[in-house]
């Protein structure tokens, strides 16, 4: 009995070790101008690549998969219960919906292995998906973009802004100063937002999406030099 409690002790601080690790990743990367640089290329690669495709969820599976951040590149949808918000009235203007057609909420964390990569609120017009898709969406954690994709949406993009750069404004001119050798880049929680509406084959609006891209997407280890 003692030996079988220890082994599930072990396992269990092995599986709490490697959580951590996953989660802390993004904040070893070195606060040196080459990382900082590297850290701005990573995050602009990344923001085009969700602006050249129309899934979000299937970029960020082949981002998972490229760095490495999951033994098993596949995202998953953590539901966020308990929340909703209206869609504006203005918004449902550009959608081509009135104030009486129902709208339904979906709130999800986008996770690739212990990773949250992206926080994505979700409207959506039940009655412009199939019943399939409602009954999904309604009862599984299922990414939205896996669900509607038999509708061979397009993907339009109201705005996309960085929410954190790296390099500060003018560093090309005035360079970065140096930081303390052994000083850790400090990553905030939230660093790209895309805001975008989603039509289907026949140019119909049926969702309207804002996805807001985590330091998890940078949760990789940084291979250049630690001192430039």
């Amino acid at each position: 009995m003692r030996l079988t409690c220890s082994l599930i002790t072990v396992s269990a601080l092995c599986l709490l070790a490697g959580s951590v690790q996953a989660l802390d990743a993004a904040t070893t990367w070195p606060d040196t101008p080459l990382a900082r640089a590297e850290a701005l290329a990573l995050i602009e690669t990344l923001n085009a690549d969700l602006l050249s495709h129309d899934s979000a969820t299937l970029t960020l599976e082949r981002w998972c998969g490229a760095h490495d951040l999951a033994a098993q590149p596949k995202i998953v949808a953590q539901r966020v219960r308990g929340q909703d918000k209206p869609l504006s009235p203005g918004l449902r203007t550009q959608m081509g919906i009135d104030a009486q057609e129902p709208v339904k909420y979906r709130r999800v964390q986008l996770m690739c292995g212990a990773h949250v990569l992206s926080e994505a609120d979700n409207w959506y017009v039940p009655a412009r998906l199939t019943t399939a898709m409602n009954q999904q969406l309604d009862n599984t954690d299922t990414p939205f973009g896996k669900v509607v994709q038999p509708l061979h949406f397009r993907r339009q993009t109201l705005d996309a802004k960085l929410l954190w750069s790296p390099l500060a404004d003018g560093w090309e001119m005035h360079g970065v100063a140096p930081m303390p050798p052994g000083t850790l880049l400090h990553v905030p929680a939230q660093i790209l937002q895309h805001r975008a509406v989603l039509y289907n084959g026949s140019g119909q609006p049926f969702s309207l999406v804002v996805e807001t891209y985590t330091d998890q997407v940078l949760a990789f280890p940084f291979f250049g030099p630690s001192h430039q």
